[in-house]
Parts: C-alpha cells; sequence; structure tokens
C-alpha cells in the first residue's frame, strides 16, 4: 500500500510524515509525499529533528504531486488551519484522510521556539502514524469506509 502525505510547500510536515511512516512501516506500506506547490527544497530543521530522532533522511526532497513515482492508495493531507492555510486536494480515486498539523515553518521566535514548534508537529505525527500502524490493517484494507472512519478518528483523537 502506498500512502501519500500530501501539503503546500513539501518541506516540513509532509517530509516528517514521510520519514517517520517509512521508518516505522511493517512490510508492504510505503510513504511518500509531495506538496502542490513545493519549495524545492527540505527545511533544515526538518532534517536535523529527523536525524536526532534516528531517522534516516537520505533521498527525501521537496517534490511535486505532478512527478509521483506511483499512484497513491492513500492521501493523507496534513496541512494546518492557521493563517488561512488551503490544503490541496489530490485529484483521483484514492482514499483520503485529513491529518492537519500547524507548519512549524512559519513560526517565528527563538531558536527553542522554532525547535520546539518543530518538536510538536513531528511528535503529533508520530503518534498519529503509530496510531495507524496498531489498527488491524490486514482486515481494514478491504473495507475502505472503515479505514477513512479509523483515519479520521486518528486526526481527532491525537492532537
Amino acid at each position: 500500500m502506498n500512502v501519500l502525505f500530501l501539503c503546500t510547500g513539501n518541506s516540513c510536515r509532509s517530509i516528517l510524515a514521510e520519514a517517520t511512516f517509512n521508518h516505522l512501516a511493517p512490510a508492504g506500506w510505503h510513504a511518500m509525499s509531495a506538496g502542490s506547490k513545493p519549495t524545492g527544497q527540505v527545511h533544515p530543521r526538518s532534517l536535523a529533528l529527523l536525524a536526532r530522532e534516528g531517522i534516516s533522511t537520505a533521498g527525501y526532497y521537496s517534490k511535486s504531486w505532478d512527478k509521483l513515482p506511483t499512484t497513491p492508495d492513500i492521501v493523507i493531507s496534513v496541512c494546518g488551519n492557521a493563517a488561512n492555510e488551503t490544503c490541496p486536494v489530490y485529484l483521483g480515486p484514492v482514499l483520503r484522510s485529513h491529518w492537519g498539523v500547524e507548519d512549524p515553518a512559519h513560526v517565528t521566535g527563538t531558536d527553542e521556539v522554532i525547535d520546539a514548534a518543530f518538536m510538536q508537529a513531528y511528535s503529533i505525527l508520530r503518534a498519529r502514524i503509530e496510531a495507524f500502524f496498531a489498527l488491524p490493517l490486514a482486515q481494514l484494507q478491504h473495507d475502505q469506509p472503515a479505514l477513512k472512519a479509523a483515519m479520521d478518528k486518528i486526526a481527532i483523537e491525537i492532537v
């Protein structure tokens, strides 16, 4: 199963989710990420955080949803709601869920404040991904409405 983490810039949240998902994924599951308007670079704080967490950063880069290597089975948007951020809607016959997380790239202040925002985004995404992998996925893969309901519930319960 291929999961696409989607946001606008594909530099922070979707990259954090992609790398974390692939780090934790059981056999047969793979994540990718993309943006509707990619920045063209992964935010350095995202890469540093992943490295501190022991998650490989090799091969991750900011890319457009027009350049996906394969068609996703599941699309999870991770855009937040701050500053009226509009999350792109992936067009295609796939299961969709929204796991909104505020963008740490827009946080200003001291290094400690900015690092804390990146850690908060990562912690939320990791907890949601761990909850996803705790689902009875072998069963839910064959019941799309139940899988969508479970994924939407994860977004509501883990904030």
